[in-house]
């Protein structure tokens, strides 16, 4: 495995491909730091994180980490010294994997692979031409999540004693069911979409805080964890909870990707407030089309596919066989690893003193 690469809390560059309803500059957020979350349990879109390592764990040249045998491991190395140092801080995650996604969101999987074939062919040009940067920025937009690196993230978990949660559709739904029941204090991930699943606690940067390299600049920003209430997004707002999914529909979601063209967060939030509904709102609306009917969408955030079949429980890590299969199947650095498990230990031994919840280890 190459060394020189870009981790994780050092350079970030995003891909510049947006996911989920983007209610940027409508929400309320109160930046945090990652420290004063201990105790807390964080059910983390473990999709949306292994796309992150995935575009960001890789070498100046844009290839990601691999194994001997040609598999890619970029998602790997974010998930164990990423989970390392959030457990360390004592923090406890539980990890919620996507099932099979909505029909209606066939639309935006296709667009997002058209995505990725375009910055596959600008990723080559690029390397040709010997832009290194260019190439770099243009190969995170390649990323794209294979059979095996479900597998093998599962796998890891499980040895690093790290609890999954198999969603039966949308990991957000199903993260954000955990927290209304108690089971997790927030939701993480990038997208806004946990709100419209009804997420009461939004957690954003929680996989990639740390310093980002803005797209084709010189200059660095860092990275802060953020929160998100839905309580209080809607009390300043003024909209209850169905509004602000007619917010997100209004503007384009995962189900309808397009919404209504030249309508942004505010525009939506101000019909949505003058006329009480989409449907009200939509004779007010130029050229207001929708390629399905609105309900349908409405009715993937108010009544999602969910589970109550799962069982959270955080176990001492298995350090003999974690060591086994990402050092001599995976090829990591024993060292690394190592220090990374002692972390966890560490963290755990935190927890036991300073939260009432159930003990790390049973």
């Amino acid at each position: 495995m190459a060394s020189q690469v870009y981790y994780w809390g050092f350079i970030v560059i995003f891909s510049g491909v947006v996911l989920g309803v983007n209610l940027r500059g409508l929400v309320p957020k109160t930046t945090v730091k990652l420290e004063d979350l201990s105790g807390r349990s964080i059910a983390i879109d473990a999709y949306n994180a292994l796309y992150q390592f995935l575009a960001i764990i890789r070498q100046p040249n844009g290839t990601p980490l691999k194994d001997s045998s040609g598999k890619i491991t970029s998602h790997l190395s974010g998930l164990l010294y990423r989970t390392s140092n959030l457990v360390e801080m004592g923090i406890k995650p539980i990890y919620v994997f996507d099932g099979v996604p909505p029909v209606l969101k066939e639309v935006e999987i296709k667009r997002r692979m058209k995505i990725k074939e375009e910055a596959l062919v600008k990723y080559e040009q690029a390397l040709k031409e010997g832009k290194m940067e260019e190439a770099r920025t243009y190969a995170q937009a390649t990323s794209r999540l294979k059979d095996y690196m479900e597998e093998d993230s599962k796998r890891l978990l499980g040895l690093m004693g790290i609890p999954w949660v198999q969603a039966p559709s949308e990991g957000e739904a199903q993260a954000a069911h955990l927290v209304k029941r108690g089971d997790a204090d927030y939701c993480a991930s990038q997208d806004y979409d946990s709100l419209l699943f009804g997420a009461p606690k939004l957690l954003r940067n929680v996989t990639i805080s740390g310093r980002r390299k803005l797209p084709g600049k010189n200059v660095y920003i860092e990275v802060m964890p953020e929160t998100v209430e839905l309580d209080q997004v809607l009390r300043e707002c003024g909209i209850a909870y169905k509004q602000l999914i007619d917010i997100g529909i209004l503007i384009g979601t995962d189900f309808n990707p397009e919404g209504i063209k030249g309508l942004g967060p505010k525009t939506a939030l101000k019909l949505i407030k003058e006329h009480g509904n989409l449907e009200n709102a939509l004779p007010h609306i130029e050229n207001a089309e929708f390629p399905v009917e609105p309900q349908r969408i409405r009715e993937i955030f108010l009544y999602p596919k969910i589970t109550d079949n799962y069982k959270i429980e955080w176990k001492e890590p298995d350090v003999e066989n974690a060591i086994d299969f990402i050092c001599r199947e995976r090829d990591f650095s024993e060292d690394r690893v190592k220090k990374a498990l002692e972390k966890m230990l560490k963290g755990a031994e935190k927890l036991k003193g300073k939260t009432t919840l159930e003990k790390w280890f049973r």
